[in-house]
């Protein structure tokens, strides 16, 4: 079996896929064969990202509103046909202490992490039941299966997911749906970690943003970060016929930090 092209022919929607893990989970998918839908709050990043794939299309979508939701998986079916895959990745992260969090930043955090993979879902699946096949990915965290410091509202719509995951998987396997999620460790070298986390860890926990990234890496017993293809390699098995016997999962990619 040749490394690329084993999802041939399949069709995709990757939720947040305008930039960072997202983009880099549209272009696997993209040489593995499936046409890809690039949605994202951001459209003109989706336009760019999709505008880079051999068979992709933009679509601006904000996960937590069910009508553009909705409209979102109506237009896939309607351009390509059917839906096989839906990889659940857009989220944000705040991080604070639990005194410094606004009820408001919480609830948003929430509202798109966790609220907007069920409606991508809910979606997703009415077209599903009717095909008798598909596959759903979230993309979630280690924050997933542990609590996280001075990050508690992540974690918090994280193990969510995986309730919700399970749930689906559950619910979903008689129409042969299988739903799965993948718990990612630390992606230091990724903008979101360059350009965000790296200073808000360095602020919550008064360290430098150096110390920040030592403090990670010393946490993971394979000595590295985890980096997009770690991921995407995954995503690629899980909505491959590889893994047709597995559903309700939470696969951890995190080079040993967690192994629960």
């Amino acid at each position: 079996m040749e490394l690329y092209q084993r999802l041939k022919g399949q069709t995709a929607i990757v939720t947040g896929g305008g930039q960072g893990l997202g983009e880099a989970l549209c272009q696997r998918l993209d040489r593995e064969g499936c046409n890809v839908v690039v949605a994202d709050i951001n459209y003109e990043a989706a336009k760019k990202v999709a505008a880079s794939l051999k068979s992709g299309s933009a679509f601006h979508v904000d996960v937590t509103n069910e009508e553009q939701v909705e409209k979102m998986v109506n237009y896939t079916v309607e351009k390509y046909g059917a839906l096989d895959l839906l990889v659940s990745n857009a989220a944000i992260l705040i991080a604070k202490p639990i005194t410094n969090f606004t009820v408001e930043e919480w609830r948003k955090m929430i509202d798109i992490n966790l609220v907007g993979y069920f409606l991508a879902a809910k979606a997703a699946a009415r077209v599903m039941i009717p095909q008798k096949k598909g596959n759903i990915i979230q993309i979630n965290s280690k924050s997933g299966k542990k609590g996280s410091y001075k990050n508690s509202a992540y974690a918090a719509s994280k193990f969510g997911g995986i309730g919700l995951t399970q749930s689906l998987a559950l619910e979903l396997a008689e129409h042969n749906i299988r739903v799965n999620a993948i718990c990612p460790g630390n992606l230091l070298d990724s903008p979101l970690w360059v350009n965000s986390l790296f200073k808000q860890y360095a602020k919550n926990q008064g360290i430098t943003e150096e110390e920040v990234r030592q403090k990670y890496l010393g946490q993971v017993p394979l000595g590295r970060s985890c980096q997009y293809e770690d991921v995407a390699n995954v995503m690629v098995f899980l909505a491959s016929d590889e893994s047709s016997y597995m559903t309700g999962q939470a696969i951890n990619v995190t080079g040993g930090q967690e192994m629960r």
